[in-house]
């Protein structure tokens, strides 16, 4: 699944989706990658077209980056990396009591933080999202 192919990246989100409607067996990061999928609707019908694989998106709007912020924000929290991430995530949990909102959440801190990064050209800070995530507390 990490890729630095576009194509290849997106590809992998047609295939999960396909083997899904078809019952086939799906392996660790594809059972990972449907059920963000799952919640998700408003983006089946783009994934039940492979020929859309090649449509541009602006950022804010592209379904492979915000399924991507998923699967990133689930791998922070699993890994508690950055370490109290998971802290944060339990807190966040009980003020909002809905993971999809909680990660929603989590997820417009990291893309900030991606895209200050990308701009000055450093590495993502973690000690400043988990501060701005401790900030949604």
């Amino acid at each position: 699944m990490y890729t630095n192919n576009r194509d290849a990246y997106r590809q992998t989100f047609f295939t999960v989706w396909e083997k899904y409607q078809k019952n086939l067996p799906l392996d660790g990061i594809e059972k990972q990658l449907i059920e963000v999928i799952l919640l998700h609707p408003e983006y089946h019908r783009l994934l039940s077209q492979p020929g859309l694989q090649d449509q541009e998106f602006a950022l804010e709007d592209n379904p492979f980056f915000h399924l991507s912020l998923h699967i990133a924000i689930r791998e922070q929290i699993r890994m508690d990396r950055p370490m109290g991430v998971k802290s944060v995530y339990q807190q966040l949990l009980q003020r909002y009591s809905d993971e999809n909102e909680v990660e929603h959440r989590m997820m417009e801190c990291l893309a900030q933080i991606m895209w200050e990064a990308q701009r000055k050209g450093e590495a993502p800070s973690e000690t400043l999202f988990l501060e701005r995530l401790k900030n949604l507390v």
